[in-house]
């Protein structure tokens, strides 16, 4: 029994989106994406914001892709995702405020086409960023990739000397032919992914430092309700209810990380770090 559920899964899964493509003239389109970092919260806030009733979360699953990997299967593909006109209209009656739909798929900030396409195919749209200690943020994803069978490397240290050459020529790769994907850039990029100063620069040049939201992921598990309402007022959305939070997709590791390695890896993020200031509003949680 348990092997026929994946397979029914996935048949109930195409049979919904084949259903959302032939309504998708009748769906909205995202008012907000958050847009990553990996292993930064992203689940954790997706969660906490979808238990609000005026935020409207994707239809099938959490993060469509469509920006990053996706992209080759048209507008119509993914405005099937999302919900119907009419859902918002009831809405808006009820509460006196317009829903607001999102999704999260936490690629989008690292992946080089994935900004431009969202500013041309969602005008408007606002973006919120989670980052977290790069270095920790390092060694998570490495044993989330690894669990997900993604990652070979069973070594945390040798995977990260790795990185330069698995990732050589990736991003140019992708900007060169737009709909290929990269499985070491997607997977095998622990401390590319943790330069957050250049991708967020990269974000702001095309959607504009207002339509930005960034958040200190230390700040969000430390104070997250303060974090939620900080949200809330980006979106412009009332405060209603009581959210529950909780920490999700937390991986452990069978040992730490080497207290040397973990200084010298903090010391090459070290100039990114300080940028950060100008997103955050104070220094990062990690580095104080």
């Amino acid at each position: 029994m348990p092997a026929v559920m994946p397979t029914l899964k996935r048949s109930v899964h195409a049979a919904s989106l084949a259903a959302g493509r032939l309504s998708a003239g009748n769906r909205v389109l995202p008012s907000f994406l958050i847009t990553g970092a990996q292993r930064s919260g992203t689940t954790s806030l997706y969660r906490a914001l979808a238990q609000h009733p005026l935020i409207l979360k994707p239809v099938l699953r959490k993060g469509v892709h469509y920006f990053d990997v996706a992209y080759d299967r048209g507008l119509p593909w993914y405005r099937a995702h999302f919900p119907l006109h009419a859902t918002v209209s009831r809405l808006t009656h009820r509460y006196g405020y317009r829903p607001q739909s999102f999704e999260s798929a936490p690629y989008y900030l690292f992946h080089p086409l994935a900004a431009s396409r969202i500013a041309e195919d969602l005008p408007g749209v606002k973006l919120i960023a989670l980052v977290r200690d790069p270095v920790e943020r390092a060694f998570s994803a490495h044993a989330h990739e690894l669990a997900r069978g993604f990652e070979t490397e069973t070594s945390f240290a040798r995977a990260v000397e790795l990185e330069e050459e698995r990732l050589a020529g990736a991003a140019d790769a992708l900007i060169a032919s737009p709909h290929a994907t990269s499985h070491a850039h997607r997977h095998h990029a622990y401390l590319a992914r943790g330069r957050y100063a250049e991708q967020l620069a990269r974000v702001e040049r095309l959607v504009g430092r207002e339509r930005l939201l960034v958040l200190d992921s230390g700040m969000f598990f430390a104070r997250p309700e303060a974090v939620h309402d900080r949200v809330l007022e980006f979106l412009g959305l009332p405060h209603i209810g009581e959210p529950v939070f909780e920490r999700h997709n937390a991986r452990s590791r069978p040992s730490p990380m080497p207290e040397s390695l973990r200084r010298e890896l903090a010391g090459r993020f070290e100039e990114s770090d300080a940028l950060l200031t100008r997103w955050l509003g104070a220094e990062p949680s990690w580095r104080r």
